[in-house]
């Protein structure tokens, strides 16, 4: 886990609001955070699909994901056993 150390500029109302809201906490700016790099990595995947759409490439078949996946899982699993 990294510790990073932030300075926002806010107006008064939005800090006042947050506050209230219990968004100022470091949990709850994290769950913030972490749920705009999914929305980031949705958008990112629907930007392929409509790049491989435009492409007219075929889809994967069952067994091709099912072989993606299998390398996908690999490569975590070697890079978990050496830490990098």
């Amino acid at each position: 886990m990294a510790t990073l150390e932030l300075k926002v500029n806010l107006p008064d109302r939005v800090v006042l609001e947050a506050e209230r809201a219990g968004l100022l906490t470091d949990q709850a700016i994290g769950r913030l955070i972490e749920e705009a790099v999914r929305r980031e990595a949705g958008k990112r995947l629907l930007q392929a699909m409509g790049r491989l759409r435009a492409a007219n490439v075929p889809p994967l078949t069952e067994e091709e994901i099912a072989a993606e996946v299998a390398a996908v899982r690999a490569q975590r699993k070697a890079v978990g056993a050496t830490g990098h």
